[in-house]
């Protein structure tokens, strides 16, 4: 940020924050002081099998609210999948008191807030009318439904943005419903819940926490108390991930990550994103390349295509990453950077290459035509189709 312009900025965030080892034990509590009613929605069946629905349900029902299983999701949010849940609660009859319990990774919580959003707002039937750029672009009217989130996963910081991210097959693309008041009321973030994510999964969305601190950090909109968030959340998680990633119940591991997550969260709502989530989203709809996937390989090109606009902000991430010692100049310390992110991805076992992940030259097109111009507006280096669409041919 040039110091001689004027700070101007605002910062959203969730209401309260309670983040632990074994903090989920509290969620009676929390939940009772948000209403009298939990929908719950759960992010996959692993989490019913292994009994924590179960215990969050109990603990709500004994701190006196009623429980209602909304829905188990495994994979990311289709439209039909948030009109399909919106029309069971609004049939339970929508009231004061009702409130939205997400259990899982960024996808449940991300259907949670989209939900909370539709169960109040009834100006479309579908949510696809609300979504940015798509259908009649309806702004929210009502207030949602509250949120209180519990991640599962330490990647999309889902629990403290204020976006619904949700795909469309018709047109084929990703798009979100973003409104501050979708920022969940509580994130409960208890670490345990993470240690049964297996390696290549710990891996996708951890190098996706990374992703958003970088991209938060190095953004044309980026803020001063996100950026600070981004240093505190790189400094967790870039010596943390590989050992979560090799030993699942690493609990020190596990925790960094957990508050990286979270911190992302937080950085990219205030501040916005660049390349690596402008195109990691038309990976995912037309190659069905999970989020963390995408950003993970996208990082690499996007420090590589930015690092001539940003070479200060970048030997500033190494600095505080790294130590002042490690480069002599800028320019060096600015590689230096970029090769300790590359040799981060390599050792988590990340693809490097769009190829790795069935993008062929045939791709390219659509690609470049579904890419989120909401993240590309941040990107520190404009780029238009054209260039877009170059840069993604070399890294193929």
């Amino acid at each position: 940020m040039n110091g001689d312009k004027p700070i101007e900025y605002e910062f959203v965030a969730p209401r309260r924050i309670v983040f632990g080892w074994g903090s989920r034990r509290r969620v009676g509590e929390l939940a009772r002081g948000l209403g009298n009613r939990a929908f719950i929605l759960c992010g996959s069946r692993t989490l019913r099998d292994q009994g924590v629905i179960e215990e969050i349900t109990t603990a709500v029902q004994q701190a006196g609210a009623e429980t209602v299983l909304a829905g188990t999701l495994s994979r990311e949010p289709y439209v039909e999948d948030v009109d399909r849940v919106v029309q069971q609660i609004r049939s339970a009859g929508v009231t004061t008191g009702d409130f939205l319990l997400a259990v899982g990774g960024g996808a449940a919580i991300d259907l949670a807030k989209a939900v909370a959003a539709m169960a109040t707002n009834d100006e479309s039937p579908t949510v696809k009318d609300y979504l940015e750029g798509v259908g009649r672009n309806l702004e929210l009217v009502s207030d949602p439904l509250p949120v209180l989130a519990m991640p599962t996963t330490a990647g999309t910081g889902s629990e403290a943005t204020k976006n619904a991210v949700v795909s469309s097959r018709d047109p084929p693309l990703k798009r979100s419903i973003r409104d501050p008041r979708l920022v969940p009321r509580i994130a409960l973030v208890d670490p345990e819940l993470t240690v049964s994510v297996p390696p290549r999964m710990t891996a996708a969305s951890g190098m996706d926490a990374i992703t958003q601190l970088v991209e938060s950090y190095l953004s044309r909109k980026a803020k001063p108390i996100p950026r600070a968030l981004a240093v505190q959340g790189l400094k967790l998680a870039v010596p943390s991930l590989a050992e979560a990633v090799n030993d699942g119940t690493a609990r020190e591991a596990r925790e960094k990550m957990a508050h990286a997550a979270l911190l992302s969260g937080m950085a990219l709502t205030n501040s916005g994103l660049g390349l690596a989530h402008g195109v990691a989203p038309a990976l995912g709809i037309h190659l069905d390349v999970p989020h963390g996937v995408a950003c993970a390989l996208l990082l690499p090109v996007a420090l590589e295509v930015n690092r001539s606009v940003c070479q200060d902000e970048l030997a500033q991430l190494c600095e505080a990453l790294f130590g002042r010692g490690i480069a002599r100049t800028p320019e060096e310390a600015a590689a230096v950077f970029i090769g300790e992110i590359e040799r981060l991805c390599d050792r988590v076992g990340v693809p490097r290459r769009l190829s790795q992940v069935g993008v062929t030259a045939g791709h390219i097109p659509d690609l470049v035509r579904s890419a989120s111009a909401s993240s590309m507006s941040g990107n520190p280096r404009p780029l238009s189709e054209d260039q877009l669409a170059e840069i993604l041919e070399r890294w193929v």
